[in-house]
């Protein structure tokens, strides 16, 4: 079975050899621990790859991503880094006026000057599953502009220039999943983080009313090309999950460990695929491999039916200790007497 094969047998609720695997890491990994890097995936081969590809020339973008100090993105906004290796957090909003919002120009030399012209052949080379990330996701820009605080009351207001900027932003991502259609990748990912610890940060009902025609839309274009839908948001989104089945999301990536996984593998296994995850807040950091294998089970017995639809995903945070990476490829691939009984405490 090819990694291409297992992943659109796993997205089809089908059964498997073993759950694909898919590892994340924060820049910092990358940057300082390139070595465990190349050992856990010698180890644990991945079975998602992600084509080349560049956007166009971005005038607004200056300084070093990830790197102590300050960096202003694409899109003009200025990020603060505390700490090299992390991405930083956008502290002074762009957007603090209605004229501000009125006069702001999209970066539509981003996607107007794309290059995707190596992907179809990289595509074409590899057994892997191809999937495209992508910049989309709408909340999380909207709050980068306006800043979280007046983007949530520009949510609650109504503010007609404001909600006439997210209108944009939903244009502007609607032509970059476009870009992907045209190529040969099997699936496409975007994102928003929703969740609180406990709770979606909006109202459900206001979600429903202004973002999911946004998602719906970029499930209809993706599926209208024969892609797979990917989706990505942190924090507690039970409150969502049926919807983002309705509008045809094929995987969600979720903080799991903040919701009742039992009660979601209970209401939702068979319907989506769960790309992930494993509790990177407590026993990824600060747990032991055994912690880690627990948690793995966990999942495992909540989610895992041996009919496919979940996805061995895990992020590699800057301190996450190797061993613990290690753990979770090892707890997928336990046989299932390992995790079939929660274990008494």
């Amino acid at each position: 079975m090819t990694s291409r094969e297992r992943v659109i047998r796993t997205l089809s609720h089908q059964s498997v050899d073993r759950a694909p695997r898919d590892l994340w890491m924060l820049p910092g990994v990358v940057m300082f621990r390139s070595d465990g890097l190349e050992r856990i995936y010698k180890r644990f081969p991945q079975d998602f790859v992600f084509p080349p590809f560049r956007y166009g020339p971005a005038p607004r973008a200056k300084g070093v991503p990830a790197v102590r100090g300050e960096y202003s993105d694409a899109w003009g906004v200025v990020w603060r880094v505390g700490e090299t290796g992390v991405i930083g957090e956008v502290k002074e909003p762009i957007l603090k006026t209605e004229a501000d919002i009125l006069a702001y120009k999209l970066p539509w030399e981003l996607l107007n000057e794309a290059d995707v012209s190596e992907v179809d052949s990289f595509c074409a080379k590899t057994d892997a599953f191809c999937k495209a990330g992508t910049d989309v996701r709408p909340f999380e820009r909207f709050q980068f502009l306006r800043g979280t605080e007046a983007a949530m009351m520009d949510l609650a207001s109504g503010d007609e220039a404001a909600m006439g900027l997210l209108r944009r932003l939903h244009d502007y991502y609607c032509k970059e999943l476009e870009i992907w259609t045209k190529t040969a990748v099997d699936g496409v990912g975007f994102l928003d983080d929703w969740g609180s610890q406990n709770s979606l940060l909006i109202s459900p009902n206001m979600w429903r009313e202004i973002f999911r025609p946004f998602y719906k839309d970029y499930c209809d274009i993706l599926h209208g090309a024969g892609k797979w839908v990917f989706f990505h948001s942190d924090g507690h989104i039970e409150a969502i999950y049926q919807d983002l089945i309705d509008i045809g999301i094929d995987a969600v990536n979720s903080q799991l460990f903040c919701m009742d996984i039992e009660s979601v593998g209970e209401r939702f296994g068979g319907k989506i695929t769960f790309w992930g995850e494993i509790d990177r807040q407590y026993a990824m950091t600060t747990g032991s491999p055994e912690d880690v294998r627990q948690a793995v089970y966990r999942v495992r017995r909540a989610l895992d039916k041996s009919q496919g639809g979940v996805i061995a995903q895990c992020e590699w945070g800057n301190d996450t200790p190797e061993e613990n990476v290690a753990a979770v490829y090892e707890a997928w691939l336990a046989p299932r007497e390992a995790f079939a009984t929660t274990p008494v405490s």
